[in-house]
Parts: C-alpha cells; sequence; structure tokens
C-alpha cells in the first residue's frame, strides 16, 4: 500500500478536487491485514515501542473516536478491570465464566503476545482479520483528525466489533492506570481492582497511595467495585473513592478466604471457604501459578457480585470456567509449561510484585537447577527486580525486539551488582536453543522479565 498516495487522495476528497466514488473502498485499493497492522503501528504512537511519549494523558480522543462510531459502547453490558498485576488473569477467568453460563461474551486485553488480534475477543475468538480492515478503512479521516494513540485505536474497534456482534457482556481490562486509561469512558455493571503494586510509577505516582488513586479513577458513581488483594494504605485511599462515589465496595479476602491448595497435573485445585458458609468448594485451575489463589478470590467475588445484581451464574458453570479459562479464552504466560525433560516455564512477570510472587512459585517447584532467561525493557524498576532475582541460577540476558527493550549487555552489567551471572544472547529463541542444550533432564528452564520477550518465544 503507498501510504503517500493514500495521504495524497484523502486530502484532494477533502477539498473536493476529485469525486467520492474514487476513494470509496470498491475502487480504491485497500490494504491486506497485514498491511493495516503494519500502518497501525507506524502510523500511531504505540506505548509498547516508544513508552510514555505515546500516551496521551486525556480522555478526548477515544470519546471522539466513539462518537464518530456512533457510541458503541452504550450498546452493550461491561465488567472493568484495573490493577498492577492479575487483572490480565481475572479478565480471562470472569470471561471464561461468563461464556460457560451462556453469555456472548466479548474481552479486550492488552499487550498481545503473539497477534494482534488476540485483543479482542468475542467467545474466546479473536477479531477476524477482514473486521481490522474494513475498521482501519473506516475510521480513517478520524485518525487523521485526531492523531490518536494506537491504544485508543485498539479500544474503538474493540468497542465497535463488540457492538456489531452483539455481545450480551464484555470485559475490558484497563492498559495503564485507569483514571485517563482510554478504556474509561464506559458505565459497566461492575469494577474490579486486583492489586496494587510498584509499576509505571513515572507514570502514575511514586506512593502506593497515589498508583490507587489513579487505578481507582474506574470506580463510577453507584457502580459496586470489587478489591482484590490489596496493601492495607491502598486499600484505604479505594475504599475512600468508593465511599465518595456511593459505590459499593466488596474486599474479596472479607469474603472469600483460600483454604488448601495442590497440584494435580499441571492445574491448581484450591479449597474455598466463603464467609458465613460452613461448605467448602473445591475449585479446578488450568491456570497453574500459585498466584492464581488471589486472583480466583477476587474472581470469586465477582461473580458473587454478579450474581446479586441478576446475572444467572450456577456453581456448576462458575467451577467449569474456572477450570477452562485457559482453554477457553488463549491466555498464555502465566507460569506456562512449554516444555518437558527439562522442564521450561514462560510467565509474564515483569515488576516488582510480579517477581515476588514468581519466587514464591520457585520455592514450591522442585527442579536440580535453575536456568533463568530473562529480558527487560528499560523504563521498567529494573533494579528492584533484579535485587528479587535468585543468585544460585544460570543466566541468559537477551532483550526483546522493541525500542523500549534493555540492551542484553546493559542488562547483564545491572545483574552483576546483585551477584546475577550469565551471558548474552541476541534474542529469546538463542538463549532458549542455549539453555535446552546446558540444562539437565531435571532442571528447570524459566523465561521471564517482559511480556515482550514471552511473545516471541517460537
Amino acid at each position: 500500500m503507498n501510504y503517500e498516495l493514500f495521504t495524497i487522495l484523502q486530502q484532494k476528497l477533502r477539498s473536493k478536487l476529485i469525486p467520492l466514488c474514487i476513494f470509496d473502498a470498491r475502487y480504491f485499493p485497500v490494504m491486506n491485514y497485514q498491511e493495516t497492522v503494519d500502518y497501525l503501528y507506524t502510523r500511531l504512537p504505540v506505548f509498547s515501542r516508544i513508552g510514555a511519549a505515546a500516551l496521551k494523558p486525556s480522555l478526548d480522543n477515544t470519546i471522539a473516536l466513539c462518537s464518530f462510531l456512533n457510541n458503541p459502547h452504550h450498546r452493550f453490558k461491561t465488567i472493568h478491570i484495573a490493577g498492577t498485576n492479575g487483572k490480565g488473569s481475572v479478565s480471562h477467568m470472569l470471561a471464561a465464566v461468563l461464556q460457560a453460563a451462556g453469555f456472548k461474551t466479548g474481552l479486550y486485553t492488552s499487550p498481545h503476545l503473539k497477534d494482534f488480534r488476540e485483543r479482542i475477543k468475542i467467545n474466546g475468538s479473536m477479531i477476524p482479520e477482514q473486521n481490522v480492515v474494513d475498521f482501519t478503512a473506516r475510521i480513517q479521516p478520524a485518525i487523521d483528525d485526531l492523531n490518536p494513540s494506537f491504544f485508543e485505536i485498539t479500544v474503538a474497534m474493540a468497542f465497535d466489533y463488540f457492538a456489531q456482534g452483539q455481545v450480551d457482556i464484555a470485559v475490558i481490562e484497563t492498559g495503564l492506570g485507569g483514571r485517563l486509561d482510554s478504556t474509561n469512558i464506559i458505565t459497566p455493571e461492575l469494577s474490579v481492582i486486583t492489586t496494587i503494586g510498584w509499576d509505571h510509577m513515572n507514570l502514575l505516582g511514586d506512593t502506593l497511595e497515589k498508583i490507587a488513586a489513579e487505578k481507582g479513577g474506574i470506580i463510577k458513581e453507584n457502580i459496586p467495585v470489587v478489591l482484590g488483594n490489596i496493601e492495607s494504605a491502598a486499600k484505604t485511599v479505594l475504599v475512600n473513592m468508593a465511599a465518595a462515589k456511593q459505590a459499593d465496595c466488596i474486599i474479596a479476602s472479607e469474603h472469600f478466604q483460600a483454604m488448601e491448595w495442590s497440584w494435580q497435573q499441571h492445574r491448581l485445585l484450591v479449597q474455598v471457604a466463603a464467609a458465613h458458609h460452613v461448605d467448602r468448594h473445591t475449585y479446578t485451575l488450568d491456570l497453574p501459578g500459585i498466584y492464581q489463589k488471589d486472583n480466583l478470590l477476587t474472581v470469586l467475588a465477582a461473580v458473587t457480585q454478579l450474581q446479586s445484581s441478576g446475572w444467572n451464574i450456577s456453581q456448576e458453570q462458575l467451577q467449569q470456567g474456572l477450570a477452562n479459562a485457559k482453554k477457553t479464552t488463549g491466555l498464555h504466560g502465566r507460569w506456562e509449561l512449554l516444555h518437558q525433560h527439562p522442564d521450561m516455564i514462560a510467565d509474564v512477570a515483569h515488576n516488582e510484585e510480579g517477581m515476588q510472587m514468581l519466587l514464591q512459585q520457585l520455592e514450591l517447584t522442585t527442579y536440580n537447577h535453575l536456568h533463568i532467561i530473562t529480558g527487560m525493557v528499560a523504563d521498567k524498576e529494573v533494579d528492584k527486580v533484579l535485587s528479587l532475582m535468585p543468585k544460585q541460577a544460570t543466566y541468559y540476558f537477551t532483550q526483546a525486539g522493541i525500542p523500549r527493550a534493555l540492551p542484553a549487555a546493559d542488562l547483564k552489567t545491572k545483574a552483576a551488582v546483585y551477584g546475577l551471572s550469565g551471558q548474552t544472547y541476541s534474542n529469546v529463541n538463542t538463549a532458549i536453543a542455549a539453555a535446552k542444550q546446558q540444562a539437565q533432564r531435571d532442571d528447570l528452564i524459566l523465561v521471564c522479565g517482559s511480556v515482550f520477550l514471552v511473545g516471541e518465544i517460537e
């Protein structure tokens, strides 16, 4: 596709120097899917590539884009989910439960691992390539007028697709923060905040209270909010924000408690007690990371709130959805077993809180020697993460293929300060090949440090 010609024709169309029919898609050679995705990445500011410079600190563009599309987000019900960690897992679990209950369910998440279309799904199926092409062509005038970010466009695309697909409900995950996140133009049935931790401090604030206030920006007037595993000072901020907006505030840990857990065939079994109930329920999760215990409690509190609001979800459907969340929704990169003998695990943990949870998992995992393949993004709290990582491991330092990636050599230098040693590799797959060659049958290979790194595993 010749983008210069495309732009010239648009300009001439607007000045009425050429007839409308010449610009009509029936006469003008439109982009194919790959050209469309390349165009979105090159034409629009993308946070995953360039960081904070891509952010638009306002909801104005998203409001304008959705107005151009006749406000598709007004035509379906939503659940809005924010949080430092866990929001992806909680979003996918809730979508799986709703789907198991027979509701046509949209799911919007970010970023994607392999395919752009992972971000936008209905009943677990990705948006078709042709829909991406057609939407981009249709919204082109608004792109030229507004110069929106990549994320703003994808949010509008998701809302438009869900409206056209006539979903019963859509689970909407925030991208970053909450208050000024592009998704925050919806009025949901329920808001959920999973955790508050140290991430994106340059954008959200340098204290947990400030970060909580930004995440809490998704709390709406008279709309209930569920809080997950949140530290007390941050929790106080969110409880007060909910009270100010007369929003019922449900704290998951006050309603549910994980009593016992075990692993069976790469599945996590969790026995849960509900407040004021004698009976216990055992839930089987196909997301086996031990940190999913906390996410499970958040999901249970959210489902209970939905049930009380009239959503018909049975206990059997709840258990079915949770047992098949990964299979139903296509979630990957959460303590995911990729290879056996030696075992190779991929996990998208990339910040201080995520690494702490990963270390808890490692303590409960049996292996002979640990091999860690890691690459990080330069604008993260790299030193804090490195300071937590185990010294008794062989490291393979690498980098994802994005401008924000910290060069592998720089990562190795930083890691040496914390007693972490290893070699550098040009990409994650050469690092994996080296680790497999060096690892013994009963060793463990762990790939972590960046969503983008995990996404490049072949």
